[in-house]
């Protein structure tokens, strides 16, 4: 637990934070390097195109760095950054008139390296994936971004609330009916 504090954010991030704050940009390259890759996955999940999640996401970056005069330095950046990609995201798609879903990519689990998997067990795999990320896709946007968040983006109950500017509690109970509802939908079609 050492090099952990309290609120969960390790201590050299809360050192990158601080110094950037006052300045560094060094120190911002560094935090974005920690939580660019999920704030673009994030920001994929609301737009489906690469292009426009790579340009919500540079846009939240800029955003971020401009805000940071204004972000708590107990709390966690990770959120804090998503929340602001799915923001981004969610004004390019209305901006462009475009009612997408979210686009769900499920990555590919590691395999055990005791066990090489065959072809069949890999397709079938790949096939529970493409219907798992199917029934997810047919599910309202709340439901969606919620278990993205928590499942497909590996936020905590705590960073989910922060991404998705809900309570901690709300993303609990938003989460149980989303998989009951989810679970629903592939009773209907497996």
């Amino acid at each position: 637990m050492s090099g952990l504090s309290t609120g969960g954010t390790d201590l050299e991030e809360r050192r990158l934070i601080a110094a950037a704050k006052a300045g560094d940009r060094e120190a911002y390259g560094r935090l974005l390097e920690r939580h660019q890759a999920v704030a673009f996955r994030a920001a994929y999940m609301v737009t489906g195109s690469a292009a426009d999640a790579e340009d919500a996401t540079q846009d939240a970056c800029v955003k971020a760095w401009l805000a940071l005069g204004r972000f708590r330095d107990d709390a966690p950046f990770r959120p804090w950054l998503v929340r602001i990609a799915l923001n981004e995201a969610r004004n390019r798609r209305r901006g462009a008139g475009r009612r997408a879903g979210l686009t769900l990519r499920l990555r590919d689990e590691p395999q055990s390296s005791t066990v090489a998997a065959s072809a069949e067990s890999e397709a079938f795999a790949g096939e529970e994936r493409a219907q798992l990320a199917a029934a997810v896709g047919r599910l309202r946007e709340d439901d969606q971004l919620v278990i993205a968040a928590r499942y497909f983006l590996s936020l905590s109950e705590s960073e989910a609330a922060v991404a998705l500017s809900i309570r901690r509690g709300t993303v609990k109970s938003r989460l149980s009916r989303a998989l009951e509802r989810l679970r629903s939908e592939l009773e209907e079609t497996g």
